[in-house]
């Protein structure tokens, strides 16, 4: 079979990489891809955009591709599920009605409310409707989120309240774009945050191994957030009971939820999930795709075909298949470029990659271009360094050895990836 991988990021590369270690898949086209899926075996890039609906619909059917898989969100909020299957194409991601549940902060927190599902008390306000003493009314920190899709640069946890109206302000002024055309205030929740991403097949769910994310620019959780810094798998927080009741309050109640308002659900579904002291699973956010960077690790353990249990999801048959996973953790540490994550820098070129290629772990491409020969920096996440171990302490010390090897003006990167399971003793 040949397969097709939607994006160009760090997780699209892991997403190839894992269907190109398939035996029955003979060829992975990824449009627009980078440096690292350029180089990678079995896959090929194809310049069409990941924007391009009508592109890729073309492209799909001139080289008879059996299964595509989405990465980024943009395409499905555009409904690219819904025109692949209108062409009678295999295309593995939720529709563009469900994907409102990242595609709309306020649609999430609407739904989350209708179904009772755990999340924090919000209101969301235009730039008709908002009072700022609404905003001073509330306890700090404020959590100021722009509803839309924001690359992951839509969320400010504000200190004061001042601080908190200004961040209003400027998403309801533009300053985001369209993503800030509605924008959520909402309590700021303690506990620990973990991904908790799934399979979902319409009415059945197969859970993926967890993970943490780490979305603070800088160590120790510090600086503004981004679209993640470095991720690990497994998520200790997770324990076996907080699993089972992530299962049963957030996430069968969403596919149940979906279904029963006629928008039944087929892809990734990752819930950013803050626990709570006594337990309590509070949504933060949905994202109707994979993770990124907690697709590289996840990834990197998963020991099944990917593209067997894409293909059961399709066929509403998630509930007959199992996912394999190795027991060893596996941790990431993106490499950003300088400036990020408000004015990165680019053009630098990349050295390193092949004494990286030598170590254990792997490097996932993100924010890559070649140039002639030569790898150049082409996003705000570079390269993402992962690597695994029989413990975090261990996955982590692969995954560094291989971010000290690679070289490029300015990188920023932090190197306290996974310091919470470490506090564990994990």
């Amino acid at each position: 079979m040949k397969v097709l991988i939607v994006g160009s990021g760090g997780r699209e590369h892991a997403l190839a990489w894992k269907c190109a270690a398939s035996s029955r898949v003979t060829e992975v086209l990824v449009a627009p891809g980078n440096a690292g899926t350029a180089r990678e075996p079995k896959v090929r890039n194809v310049s069409v955009q990941s924007t391009d609906i009508g592109g890729l619909v073309r492209l799909a059917r001139t080289e008879a591709v059996s299964l595509t898989i989405v990465g980024p969100e943009a395409p499905l909020v555009g409904g690219i599920v819904d025109a692949f299957q209108q062409d009678g194409l295999r295309c593995f991601g939720p529709r563009q009605a469900p994907a409102r549940l990242e595609g709309s902060k306020a649609f999430a927190k609407e739904f989350l409310r209708r179904h009772r599902i755990p999340t924090a008390a919000s209101v969301t306000v235009t730039r008709d409707s908002f009072d700022p003493e609404v905003v001073r009314r509330q306890r700090t920190p404020i959590v100021v989120k722009a509803s839309g899709l924001a690359a992951g640069k839509g969320v400010v946890i504000a200190q004061t309240a001042t601080e908190a109206v200004a961040a209003a302000e400027a998403m309801l002024a533009g300053r985001l774009g369209e993503a800030g055309h509605e924008v959520v205030i909402e309590e700021f929740l303690e506990g620990e945050e973990a991904s908790f991403i799934v399979m979902a097949d319409g009415s059945h769910v197969l859970p993926l191994a967890t993970s943490q994310d780490h979305k603070r620019l800088q160590d120790g959780d510090r600086g503004p957030n981004t679209g993640g810094m470095g991720a690990y798998s497994p998520a200790p927080v997770v324990t076996p009971a907080i699993h089972e009741r992530i299962m049963r309050e957030v996430i069968e109640p969403t596919i149940r939820g979906l279904a029963a308002e006629g928008m039944a659900y087929t892809g990734f579904l990752y819930a950013g999930i803050m626990v709570a002291r006594d337990g309590t699973p509070n949504v933060l956010e949905f994202n109707c795709r994979f993770g990124d960077p907690e697709t590289q690790p996840i990834l990197m353990r998963l020991r099944s075909d990917l593209t067997v249990l894409c293909e059961a999801a399709l066929d509403g048959l998630l509930d007959q298949v199992q996912a394999t996973w190795d027991a060893r953790a596996a941790l990431g540490v993106v490499m950003a470029a300088e400036g990020y994550p408000d004015a990165p820098r680019m053009g630098d070129a990349v050295t390193g990659l092949e004494g990286a290629a030598k170590l254990p772990g792997k490097i996932f491409h993100a924010g890559t271009r070649l140039s002639g020969d030569q790898v150049v920096v082409s996003g705000g996440r570079v390269l993402c360094a992962t690597g695994m171990g029989t413990t975090v302490a261990e996955a982590q010390k692969v995954a560094y050895a291989l971010a000290n090897v690679v070289h490029y003006r300015g990188a920023v990167y932090r190197r306290d990836i996974g310091f919470r399971a470490l506090a564990g003793h994990l």
